[in-house]
């Protein structure tokens, strides 16, 4: 980013892909902490373009704010994570969380792929006529 001054909220948007309502929320969750100046208007120093991208690609990671606020200092450019105290702690927490998540995700699929097939099965036996022309209308032409 050019000149001492910085940027303001508007080109920081503009250069990083970022809406200005998220930058905003970036820095009411402690992700950036921008300068103000006389007129109060938002302007961020040099380091604050990368610091986006970074946090974009924590966020697509699956981190919450509150991860990314601990991991956040400890990312090199390339927003691979250095082994800064605490981190892989927070780190592996969060991957237990998306495991247990995803086991509930199957569990709740595998549900309902037994429930469609035992409506499928219910209707078949009450209309079997009727379940051969259904059958017959989903093949493809």
């Amino acid at each position: 980013m050019e000149g001492r001054a910085g940027v303001l909220i508007g080109e920081l948007a503009e250069r990083t892909g970022t809406s200005e309502r998220l930058l905003r929320y970036y820095e009411r969750m402690g992700l950036l902490s921008p300068q103000r100046r006389p007129n109060g208007y938002r302007f961020y120093d040099r380091c604050a373009e990368e610091s986006v991208v970074r946090i974009r690609a924590l966020l697509a990671a699956g981190l919450p704010t509150r991860v990314i606020r601990q991991v956040l200092p400890c990312t090199a450019e390339n927003a691979s994570v250095l082994p800064c105290p605490g981190v892989l702690d927070a780190l592996r927490g969060q991957l237990s969380a998306l495991d247990e998540r995803s086991a509930r995700i199957a569990s709740a699929r595998e549900t309902l792929v037994r429930t469609i097939a035992a409506a499928e099965g219910a209707l078949a036996s009450a209309d079997p006529a009727s379940a051969a022309m259904r059958e017959r209308a989903q093949e493809p032409a």
